[in-house]
Parts: structure tokens; sequence; C-alpha cells
């Protein structure tokens, strides 16, 4: 089997973007490179290891597996760099995804919390949706993810071995309005309200959801505002633009001129959040940010 190590970052960067396109984005190929590499992977393997799709590209069993072996090879070639460079860390460094809104919500404490625990653990972070960052646990690029679920609950992905979980907490979803605004004074709004509302929401794609407007209302919702950043979107509400979901934990850091309103008429929207790794007995380090991150779990 000959592979090279340049084939090998493709394809774990393959199996975290869901895509060649976003793959070369992120390494700084163009498309038709990243294709020859997967091509020549393919080769060198002596298997398919992607399977192209209308929603993207996932890898096939073939991949999963050398995608297992690509980590490993990959970790420790960038231990030896460290080591030969003589850079290797002082601290012990843990990578952790967080879904869109755990930034404001729940990262600071936790991190705190860590710092005053393990003051030899460092952790960097990097943001994106739920079905993102379950590809790049699976892909190694991260160590720990902190994810959302909706009832019923089913694991994050179907691939094997399954991820390990655990639950953080579960978290009522609410709308976001202008405190003077349409709904001034209420602490609720009447599902049928929300029909003909501006809505600011996230950017959805075929893979990726729709954030920010409330589940299941009939027609198709008037988004406004396509933001990403949580804080933009909140001070959008603040102006007067439109409306957003957000969940209830998220009370503690909302700007001024911004109130939460439960929805009535409709089912309880409640969404638990997660803590997910790859299966078997993690670094202490990785330990360490879990029971920050997961004090009363």
């Amino acid at each position: 089997m000959d592979l090279s190590t340049s084939g090998l970052r493709v394809l774990r960067q393959i199996a975290e973007s869901g895509s060649f396109t976003a793959a070369a984005v992120r390494l700084g190929y163009t498309q038709s490179a990243v294709s020859r590499q997967a091509a020549s992977l393919e080769r060198g393997a002596g298997a398919v290891l992607f399977e192209r799709r209308t929603d993207g590209v996932r890898l096939t069993s073939a991949g999963l597996t050398l995608l297992r072996h690509a980590r490993t090879i990959l970790d420790s070639l960038d231990a030896a760099e460290r080591d030969l460079t003589g850079t290797a860390p002082q601290r012990e460094r843990v990578r952790l995804g967080v879904f869109l809104s755990a930034g404001a919500a729940l990262l600071p404490t936790a991190l705190a919390r860590l710092a005053d625990r393990h003051p030899q653990v460092t952790v960097t972070t990097s943001e994106g949706t739920t079905p993102r960052l379950v590809r790049a646990l699976r892909a190694g690029s991260i160590d720990l993810a902190l994810l959302t679920s909706r009832p019923p609950h089913r694991p994050p992905d179907g691939e094997s071995p399954r991820l390990h979980v655990e639950t953080v907490e579960d978290t009522e979803l609410l709308v976001a309005a202008q405190t003077t605004g349409m709904f001034a004074g209420r602490t609720s709004v009447h599902v049928d309200e929300l029909v003909d509302v501006a809505w600011i929401a996230t950017p959805s794609s075929d893979s990726e959801p729709l954030l920010g407007v409330w589940p299941g209302l009939p027609g198709r919702p008037r988004v406004s505002h396509a933001v990403r950043d949580w804080l933009a979107k909140l001070h959008l509400v603040a102006g007067g633009f439109g409306v957003t979901t957000v969940p209830s934990r998220m009370s503690a850091v909302l700007p001024p001129g911004v109130t939460l309103l439960r929805v009535e008429g409709a089912p309880r929207e409640v969404r638990r959040i997660l803590l997910a790794r790859l299966p078997g007995r993690p670094a202490p380090a990785i330990t360490a940010v879990a029971q920050a991150l997961t004090p009363t779990a």
C-alpha cells in the first residue's frame, strides 16, 4: 500500500468537511487537486474510500478504517515535528468543537472551572453545526464536541463504532424578540402569531439544518436576515429587524432591548446539549475538560 501523508491529510479533511469543494477551501487546494488526491488514495488502498452523494461526500467502511489509521499516523508525525524542532508543548492541549450558541452560554464558565482545577490543560475551540462537528470528531480534527439534539435523541450519526455521548443538560427553546416591538410587555406568544413574522436565522444547506426559525411552522418562513454570529443575530433582534429562536440558557447574555418569549399552542421544544468523543479510554486531559463541561453529569 503506497499512501502519501498529503493524501492522508486530504482524507481527513474530506471526512471533516463533507465535500471535496469544502476540503479544497480548507486546505488551500483546487478542487481538481483534491479529486486527484482522492483518486490516488483509492488506487493506493485498492478500495473505494468515498461515497459521492447528492448532499456531499461520505467515507465508506473502508474509508473509515483508513481514517482511523490516518489519525494515528498524522498525530505521530506532528509530535515528531514538535520534538525535532524543540516546540513540544509544555501544556496538555484539548481541541474542543462547540455548537453555535455554546460559546456565549456555556464555554466561559466551563473554561474558568477547568483553569481552577487543571491549570496544565489548555483548550482550543472551533465552532460549527452539529453535523460538521460530528464529522470533525470522526476525522480526528477535534477531541471533544458539544452537540445539540432534539427528541427522540438518536445517535449523532450512523457510523460505527458509535461515539461516546453524555448529556450535559436539557434546555428549552424560546423566541427572542425586541423588548419594545410587537410583543412588548409579554412573556409568551401563540405559535399562530409567528407564521408571518420576519426571522433571523443561520444560513442552511442540504446537509445543515436551518437554525433560528421555530420548528414546524406552516408554510415557508420569511427569513429576512441569514446570520451565523449570535451577537449579530441578537442585536438585529434588539433593533426590531426580526425574531429568532434561542435556548433558555442564553437569557444570561442577552443584549439590552431583547426579551425571551415562551411559545403557546405548540409542543414544548427542548434541546439536549451533549458532549461527544470517540469511543475508548480518553487521555486524562480530555477527561478533565469533559468534567469541567459536565459538572453535574
